[in-house]
């Protein structure tokens, strides 16, 4: 049996040596737990951390979209007692998912675009712009794709797609010339179970892009059997709503690591996917790339 414990990962494709990142995270999460603090609460700590850490792709680190001015941040939690709060393409605040937090005080599950911006300013969180200098410095790597019209090695889901038919920026496409999440899943004392999820989206998405990670049973699932949390080509994971996968196998009586890994095993090699999981006995890490994680667990 676990007592406490929470996993943190970087997402699917970080390089290990961003362990560090994860570490860091888990251990302000893990205070929390070791002081008999909410599961809830230990998950949004540590992604906060995450948000907070340029390298990955979230908050600070997040990706600049096609324009090579959009930020477009989405990000949400959930309990096992059926709290939830998410946010999609919410701009120029620092940590999506304080804001996704702020969304369980309202009436409401989810709230987009300027709405979640306006709660955010309402609920104390300042104007902040997002841009990394590693997100202009990937935004530069895209450009140069664009120019050779090398689209396909962008990302796989613009295999035979032209972006220049599909552009909806306010700008030209003459005029411009990684698709992760960060995540935790959290055991208490009192056990119940949370997952969080934040992400600044893939490379290259067009305007409006919504992936996995603010949609339950998708990119998250958290309920009395396990919370979970996935990461990879959004698109891919909406397809099979991989999070609730994983939890219905769990609910079945199937081991967690064979119920991650199992479900990993469906998805094409070229398509980059993990998931983190935890559950009152037992842990799981499974993904199909490098994915920098961490974990504190007390049995």
């Amino acid at each position: 049996m676990i007592r406490c414990g929470i996993v943190a990962h970087g997402g699917a494709g970080s390089p290990s040596e961003y362990k560090d990142g994860c570490e860091a995270a888990a251990r302000e999460g893990m205070k929390i737990l070791e002081k008999g603090g909410k599961a809830l609460d230990a998950v949004m700590e540590a992604v906060r951390v995450l948000e907070d850490d340029e390298r990955f792709n979230a908050g600070y680190g997040s990706v600049l979209r096609m324009d090579g001015k959009t930020v477009e941040m989405d990000a949400a939690l959930m309990d096992s007692e059926g709290n939830m709060g998410a946010v999609i393409a919410i701009q120029n605040v620092k940590n999506p998912v304080l804001v996704a937090r702020a969304v369980m005080d309202t009436p409401h599950l989810i709230l987009c675009g300027k709405g979640a911006e306006l709660l955010a300013r309402r609920m104390g969180f300042g104007p902040f712009d997002p841009v990394s200098p590693k997100a202009r410095e990937r935004h530069k790597k895209l450009v140069s794709l664009l120019k050779k019209e090398k689209w396909d090695e962008l990302n796989l889901l613009w295999r035979e797609k032209d972006p220049r038919a599909l552009w909806n920026f306010p700008v030209s496409y003459e005029e411009v010339f990684s698709s992760d999440t960060v995540g935790a899943v959290a055991l208490d004392k009192n056990g119940l179970l949370a997952a969080a999820n934040s992400t600044g989206g893939a490379s290259p998405m067009m305007l409006g892009r919504v992936g996995d990670s603010p949609l339950p049973g998708c990119g998250f699932y958290a309920g009395p059997h396990c919370a979970v949390a996935a990461t990879g080509t959004g698109e891919a994971i909406i397809r099979r709503m991989l999070a609730r996968s994983v939890y219905e196998k769990a609910a079945s009586g199937e081991g967690l690591r064979s119920a991650c890994d199992r479900e990993i095993s469906l998805f094409p090699s070229e398509v980059p996917v993990g998931v983190i999981a935890i559950s009152k006995t037992e842990f799981a890490v499974s993904a199909n790339r490098d994915m920098a994680r961490f974990q504190f667990i007390k049995d």
